[in-house]
């Protein structure tokens, strides 16, 4: 896995051994930026179960101001810290070693984030746990463009008082679900 584009063009990945995660395929997260390329600019994202970083990273490499990224497994840490300061893009990232949902009740930044990835472990409905707490902080609001990975049989429900989709992209085995505030 590699970055696709940006300042760290081509800088190869390092990501946690096993099948515990699985990260977003270059050809994947090539389309996903490819839709959102207009929006990374001086953007604020949050990356969720950021595994290897790889999102974050890639949006930082295009130009995003910041990155958070929330992540609890120790390896898949270390290989976060270890991309960024491959890609020396540390400077511009703050890594959360904590529970997603716990950390996203603790979580306290200087203004709303532009771009939340949202990559849960499948079939778990673990997005449907975070969406709950985002309804809620003061860090999402009617700008913020949400995007949740899900395998492609998995239905999202989203509470329509509360969310709208505004499209989904299938892939071989997984979607991509773009979502804002209702409005």
């Amino acid at each position: 896995m590699r970055v696709i584009a940006g300042s760290a063009r081509s800088i190869l990945l390092k990501t946690k051994k096993g099948l515990d995660t699985r990260p977003t395929t270059d050809k994947i997260k090539e389309t996903l930026f490819n839709m959102i390329s207009f929006d990374i600019g001086a953007a604020f994202v949050l990356d969720l179960f950021a595994g290897s970083g790889a999102l974050g990273i890639e949006a930082l490499s295009r130009g995003a101001y910041k990155a958070v990224f929330i992540e609890k497994d120790r390896e898949a840490l270390f290989c976060i810290k270890e991309n960024l300061k491959k890609t020396r893009l540390d400077d511009k990232a703050l890594v959360i070693a904590k529970d997603v949902l716990k950390a996203l009740e603790d979580l306290s930044v200087e203004r709303a984030f532009d771009i939340v990835f949202i990559d849960p472990p499948y079939n778990k409905e673990l997005e449907i746990k975070v969406l709950k707490i985002l309804e809620k902080s003061s860090y999402i609001d009617d700008n913020t463009m949400i995007i949740v990975e899900l395998s492609k049989e998995t239905e999202l429900r989203l509470d329509e008082k509360v969310w709208k989709c505004i499209k989904t992209k299938l892939y071989k085995s997984n979607k991509h679900i773009f979502i804002k505030r209702g409005i």
